[in-house]
């Protein structure tokens, strides 16, 4: 009996529940109890509902602030990397440059006059203002010997003065003075016209940062814009040796001869290699 009773309520129930759907379908608008039920329930779910948006956006928004400081933290480290990697890139080029250019250098002046080129680091540089004289790596274990030339890609810059067994100390050219004990006056001459010009690079000016050249012929063509080369006359100097370019030219002494204004092709300022020059006759006639 029970469940028969059960039974009968459940059916009663489901049949009015459909009752009361047909009966709102019917009609075209709801009764003002329903309108307020609705409007109710409405106004108080906009109080839950717009809360619940705003932390659920305060939680995205901290979500998407994480990836974008891990996204800036790696373009950060790519960014060093970067950089890094471009300096490293723009130091090695320029030193392949360099060395392709000493290369070169040494190629061609081996072609032209079979000399043979000796690399050395310059270690020190003297502060004394009267004799600034460059200390390099190579001594006589090396082969280095006083009177050898010293030039770089650019131009002569002196002479071994002094050698240990493992350093060589070099008198630069811009020390070349007359009343020097160690004076070694250069031999020069034009490229192009080694035959037809001639003169002797006698002193340096500190102040004008140039070399004199004198007793320069009155016949010589030798003009401004020339550039100017050891001769290798004298056994001192070996021959074709760019020194610099004739900025200037006046009359000499007595009006006889011409003196010259030589601007020196070589740079000392930051010198950090150079080439000592082996001369084959001069090995000769040492030995």
């Amino acid at each position: 009996m029970r469940n028969k009773r059960m039974f009968m309520l459940m059916i009663g129930f489901i049949l009015f529940i459909a009752v009361i759907g047909f009966s709102l379908s019917d009609r075209k608008e709801m009764s003002w109890p329903e309108k307020f039920l609705r409007d109710t329930a409405a106004y108080v779910q906009q109080w839950f509902y717009k809360p619940a948006g705003y932390i659920a956006g305060f939680f995205e928004d901290i979500a998407n602030l994480r990836t974008v400081y891990e996204e800036n933290e790696q373009l950060r480290l790519t960014a060093a990397a970067y950089s890094r990697d471009k300096i490293k890139y723009n130091f090695i080029e320029k030193e392949n440059i360099r060395l392709q250019e000493e290369l070169d250098f040494t190629e061609a002046q081996k072609k032209m006059y079979d000399y043979t080129y000796l690399i050395a680091q310059v270690v020190s540089v003297s502060n004394d203002a009267n004799n600034r004289a460059l200390t390099i790596n190579l001594g006589s274990n090396n082969g280095i010997k006083p009177n050898m030339a010293v030039t770089t890609v650019d131009g002569l810059i002196g002479l071994i003065s002094s050698v240990t067994p493992f350093t060589a100390t070099v008198t630069p050219i811009t020390e070349l003075n007359e009343e020097s004990p160690t004076f070694n006056s250069i031999a020069a001459t034009i490229l192009g016209r080694e035959d037809e010009s001639f003169g002797i690079l006698s002193s340096y000016s500190k102040e004008t940062e140039r070399l004199t050249m004198t007793k320069i012929a009155e016949t010589d063509k030798m003009a401004v814009a020339d550039t100017v080369i050891t001769s290798g006359l004298g056994n001192v100097y070996p021959r074709g040796l760019v020194i610099g370019t004739v900025e200037s030219m006046q009359v000499g002494d007595f009006g006889l001869t011409y003196t010259a204004s030589v601007k020196l092709a070589a740079s000392f300022d930051h010198l950090t290699e150079v080439f000592v020059v082996k001369v084959p006759e001069m090995e000769e006639a040492s030995q």
